[in-house]
């Protein structure tokens, strides 16, 4: 092991090399984050709730029921959801199975989506990128495992509106602790990057309510600015805020015509936040440079 991390600090083309290997790995496994958890969460609702709300009744209905299979991120075993097929391990290796596959389970020719390789080959590109631009060492890997679950986060927001607390807490606490050795900004940036991150979200909110009685975001935008504050300080948050909706302002329009969108529609914030978040830890510095060129020639 020693010697594996001594080739990657010797050579950015073996670390960039592994680096991009271990996230189409992760990749995969991110493909069964975002499709679990949600449900993990939804699940562990509907027990809280059956839990506050059930009768005796209930109680002794569902210890007459056999304990339900375990379902988390190990369990079950991955399978094809038309035939149940199990997913042997040679269909699962990260964007090879799916061409060689031809994008369809190999026992009922089910359609696969083609979002599971995208998901897996963003995951690595990305991750090389991050790993080209800071290089070996305590930033290139902290930024490589910020990339993960800012992807994560991504799809779960895209498919459920949801930000999961394990994956945005995950990333405020992971944040904070590393800006003791301050490898992007200081603990003391990183704090009030997080608190002035969730505050200033929590602010819009409750502006918002306030005014027109409707809620505009979601208590996970809030922890996801904070956490992404952490990792960029406070000097940096007006530029993820300003990318974010942007960005969001750009895509929600355009759904709005081309789709014909309903204008009272919910659209997940929490893909753009995180978008600006990554581009604003690799080129956070340089954006406010061209601002300020741009604005004083």
């Amino acid at each position: 092991m020693q010697a594996t991390f001594q080739l990657m600090a010797d050579s950015p083309a073996f670390f960039m090399g592994f680096v991009f290997i271990v996230s189409l790995m992760v990749g995969s496994f991110l493909n069964v984050v975002i499709y679990r958890l949600p449900v993990m969460m939804e699940r562990s609702w509907k027990a809280e709730i059956a839990e506050y709300t059930g009768s005796q009744e209930a109680a002794k209905s569902n210890a007459s029921q056999p304990s339900a299979p375990p379902f988390n991120l190990v369990k079950p075993d991955s399978t094809c959801p038309k035939c149940q097929h199990k997913i042997r391990a040679w269909e699962n290796i990260p964007v090879i199975s799916w061409l060689a596959l031809r994008g369809k389970c190999s026992q009922c020719n089910n359609p696969i989506s083609i979002r599971y390789p995208l998901v897996e080959l963003a995951t690595g590109l990305l991750s090389t990128l991050v790993a080209w631009h800071f290089g070996f060492g305590l930033a290139g890997f902290a930024a490589v495992g910020a990339t993960w679950l800012l992807i994560a986060m991504t799809f779960i927001d895209l498919d459920t509106m949801l930000l999961p607390d394990q994956l945005t807490l995950s990333l405020l606490w992971l944040g904070l602790l590393l800006s003791i050795e301050s490898p992007f900004v200081s603990s003391h940036d990183a704090l009030i990057g997080a608190a002035l991150g969730y505050l200033s979200l929590w602010s819009l909110y409750w502006t918002f309510k306030l005014l027109t009685g409707k809620e505009g975001m979601g208590y996970g935008d809030f922890k996801l600015l904070a956490a992404i504050g952490a990792w960029v300080g406070w000097q940096h948050l007006p530029v993820v805020v300003l990318l974010s909706s942007f960005v969001g302002a750009i895509v929600g329009v355009t759904l709005l015509t081309v789709q014909g969108k309903d204008k009272s529609q919910p659209i997940p914030f929490g893909p753009y936040l995180a978008a600006a978040g990554w581009l604003t830890l690799l080129y956070g510095d340089w954006i406010v440079e061209q601002y300020w060129q741009w604005m004083l020639p």
